[in-house]
């Protein structure tokens, strides 16, 4: 395996080869055990159980046998991960929890209808125990990661789902949904996570979080394969009391719903920001952009893990508790014990409050047509995660924990890729039953959003790094660049600020040094963009003098990097040179 990693793979194209005979379901799964040999060195604990060699050769003869015989699988000899708290016959369920596990004896409805259509199971995979996080680390299983960025966390509690899909192992992957599990890690690896209406799915053989707004979900690198997956899996199951008949509710992309300005939370990530505006930017082509109050979705949302349905969670693991509470990961024990000490009536009171919160967001459906919202408004270092594991995992909830509650279904699609490599994404969601009309407007989302490919997989721990913008001593064949030399400083490149900051030549400094300030009425001025390690990075800001600071400077196209900036007092006696566009200009004049 390279760096770049194998080339993800598409559902759509293996079971097309296979029923074609262009190729076997058994040199797909041939071509799959290798593949997920090979990431173990990196990545072992993103699988709970897998099969071994020769049960999935044998899974995949027996497709091979189906199709010789005549029969048009839909997913014929496609490789699929699970989700460890859905159940497959011949696999443990364990939902991440040891002293949980059992042998299932009977698939998990939507399992059955994957296994019908042809598709191959390869193994169960890693989740924040009993999918309680959005953020991968609450497992004994070990912590699966960023597949971009191994510093990084994967999103949870899909977590090793999500990794699965990423790293090319499989063609897509089942997770769970109850409050963003199946798109805040589809979000951190660049995939595609559907999240359909509750009840479209059953959840036959899935072990509860919060059962009544649970979904089964799935990641994919295509649109495609998801509209596929669902296809196969969609439908009324009389054995699952939650189930309900198939509808299709149209939706166009006329008038796209986002939150006001001063409603949106980025936590501090301003590539986030500048992500999610450069989306709208392209959705805005599709449709007419129309901001909302996110003050009822946002309650909505609190009632998740602020109110009531905590005890839905604490039923579903009432046994557990109450037989081996240290068998639960401490952080999960601490999420979920508070719902024993809720009344009935503080439940019944939720309900009333829920009613009249759905009933509000039914009503926005008639001023908008779909929702685009950030998927998370920022991600974290695993390390920072584990220093604070509430109060980071409940960011990332921000702008899911609402949908199922409210009943909606939701597409997460990629919209961008930071710096350190981890994906951003949007979720477009809309009024349950509008789920084939929500991968369309996926389509033609991503049809104008001139993405970038993927990363390249992280598969020894990438070295973290930070972009710096020098404006003028420190500029190439300047007396200070070599305080960038030294510290092996990568040239990224040259730009230009947005119009919004001015130039001064400071007065009485040794050698002659600048002095960028913003100012309403700037023009763009010229700098060299260089890219240091963080430990190199943080030796260079040790050594800026003041009056000079390092902040952080926004360039041409609206992106942010860090940058020099300027107390007040350097502006004492100083020249404005801004109309000469930069330092270079400035000292040719003095030559």
């Amino acid at each position: 395996m390279t760096a770049a990693g194998p080339e993800r793979l598409s559902a759509g194209a293996i079971a097309a080869a296979v029923n074609a005979g262009e190729t076997t379901a058994v040199a797909v799964a041939q071509g799959t055990f290798a593949r997920v040999e090979a990431y173990a060195s990196v990545q072992p604990q993103i699988w709970i159980s897998r099969a071994t060699r020769e049960e999935l050769l044998a899974a995949a003869a027996a497709v091979d046998a189906r199709v010789a015989a005549g029969e048009e699988l839909p997913l014929a000899g496609v490789p699929f991960a699970v989700k460890d708290n859905i159940d497959v016959v011949g696999f443990e369920t364990t939902a991440a929890c040891p002293a949980f596990a059992y042998e299932p004896q009977d698939d998990a409805g939507v399992i059955a209808r994957l296994l019908a259509a042809g598709a191959v199971c390869v193994g169960k995979t890693n989740l924040d125990q009993f999918a309680t996080g959005l953020n991968g680390s609450r497992s004994p299983y070990g912590i699966p990661r960023n597949a971009s960025n191994l510093a990084y966390v994967s999103g949870g509690s899909s977590s090793g789902s999500s990794v699965a899909v990423a790293a090319g192992l499989v063609a897509f992957a089942l997770g769970t949904d109850t409050a963003g599990s199946g798109r805040v890690p589809a979000a951190f690896n660049h995939l595609v996570g559907f999240k359909p209406t509750k009840g479209r799915w059953s959840t036959r053989g899935l072990v509860p979080a919060c059962r009544t707004i649970d979904c089964i979900t799935v990641f994919t690198d295509k649109t495609a394969d998801a509209r596929l997956v669902d296809k196969v899996i969609a439908g009324f199951d009389v054995a699952d009391p939650f189930s309900k008949p198939l509808a299709d509710r149209p939706l166009s992309v006329k008038r796209i719903g986002v939150p006001r300005r001063g409603q949106r939370v980025w936590f501090g990530d301003w590539e986030s920001e500048y992500l999610y505006d450069r989306a709208l930017e392209r959705l805005a082509t599709l449709g007419e952009i129309v901001e909302i109050d996110l003050a009822p979705l946002l309650e909505a949302a609190q009632l998740l893990y602020g109110g009531p349905w905590v005890a839905e969670r604490t039923a579903a693991m009432a046994d557990i508790l109450a037989a081996n509470p240290l068998a639960v990961d401490p952080t999960v024990r601490a999420v979920v014990e508070p719902g024993a000490a809720m009344s009935a009536v503080e439940l019944f009171n939720g309900i009333y409050r829920m009613a009249e919160l759905k009933r509000h967001a039914d009503l926005m459906w008639k001023t908008i047509d779909v929702l685009a919202f950030p998927t998370t408004g920022t991600t974290y270092r695993v390390a920072e995660m584990l220093a604070a594991p509430v109060a980071l995992n409940s960011n990332l909830g921000l702008y899911t924990n609402f949908v199922n509650l409210l009943d909606m279904a939701a597409i997460a699609v990629p919209a961008g890729v930071r710096a350190n490599a981890t994906g951003f994404g949007i979720t477009l969601i809309g009024p349950a039953d509008s789920d084939g009309a929500l991968i369309d407007a996926a389509d033609a989302y991503l049809a104008v959003a001139d993405l970038p490919p993927p990363p390249p997989l992280d598969l020894e721990g990438k070295m973290q790094t930070v972009k710096l913008a020098v404006v003028g001593a420190h500029l190439k064949d300047m007396p200070l660049h070599w305080q960038l030399t030294s510290r092996d400083a990568e040239f990224v490149g040259a730009f230009e600020t947005a119009p919004s900051y001015r130039l001064y030549a400071m007065a009485d400094s040794v050698p002659p040094k600048p002095a960028l300030v913003f100012s309403e009425d700037g023009a763009p001025i010229k700098v060299e963009v260089y890219e240091l390690g963080v430990a190199e990075f943080g030796s260079f800001v040790v050594d800026v003098p003041p009056p000079l600071a390092i902040g952080t400077v926004t360039l041409a196209d609206g992106s942010t990097v860090k940058g020099f900036v300027a107390e007040p007092r350097a502006l004492q006696g100083a020249e404005d040179i801004t109309g000469l566009g930069g330092w270079r200009a400035y000292m040719m004049t003095k030559a």
